[in-house]
């Protein structure tokens, strides 16, 4: 039995239903917004919200914090959302302007990059665990992010971009407005921080699984 040819006005009108019906992008949503669309901002708060909120609360260690901040860079974004052009990835340049937040918010509190000095070269050594987090077992991530808490602003963020979020000490030295050079100083300093912090923190752990009473 022969089917009947499907009409092409049909075919037409299912071709432009399945193109409707696909989600906007990020760049259709933030040119919408820009015109005053707020169904279309609220898809960018539900898409991009909680990737915001991670950064800041990697890069403050504060819940409260992490919250404020991650509303007032929604309400920056509401403010700048046409100046996006589209020449990078809404992601891209959605996290740039979550860390000037962040780091505004920190030059509020007085809390500053430190410069490098004498012995602030950084060599090519790396914290053990964190080459990739995502694969760590959950007690290591665990005390991991407490260790990450516990660093100084400054060496906080730039773990942060460097080691976690996976930028080249170029970018991290553009976004912090800092040398090249005060980044690998930051990083180095974080790195042995965070190794005295992790081996502090699995001694306590072997003394507590040992009945031992700390020192």
């Amino acid at each position: 039995m022969i089917e009947a040819a499907i009409p092409l006005w049909q075919v037409a009108a299912t071709s432009e239903a399945a193109v409707s019906a696909k989600p906007a992008t990020d760049f259709e949503l933030t040119r919408a917004a820009s015109e005053g669309d707020m169904t279309a901002f609220e898809e960018l708060y539900s898409r991009h919200s909680r990737r915001v909120y991670s950064l800041c609360l990697r890069m403050t260690a504060n819940t409260a914090e992490a919250e404020d901040l991650a509303q007032e860079v929604f309400i920056q974004l509401y403010r700048k959302v046409g100046s996006f052009r589209g020449e990078s990835a809404f992601t891209t340049w959605l996290h740039r302007l979550t860390v000037n937040q962040v780091l505004m918010h920190f030059r509020r509190r007085g809390v500053k990059v430190e410069q490098p000095t004498d012995d602030g070269e950084s060599p090519q050594q790396v914290v053990v665990g964190t080459e990739n987090p995502s694969h760590m077992p959950v007690v290591d991530r665990i005390a991991l992010d407490k260790a990450i808490s516990q660093l100084p602003p400054g060496y906080r963020s730039v773990f942060v971009l460097h080691d976690v979020e996976g930028h080249e000490h170029e970018e991290v030295a553009r976004l912090l407005g800092c040398s090249v050079g005060t980044s690998k100083s930051q990083l180095h300093k974080a790195r042995i921080k965070l190794r005295m912090l992790l081996t502090t923190g699995k001694k306590s752990r072997r003394r507590l699984a040992a009945g031992t009473p700390a020192a």
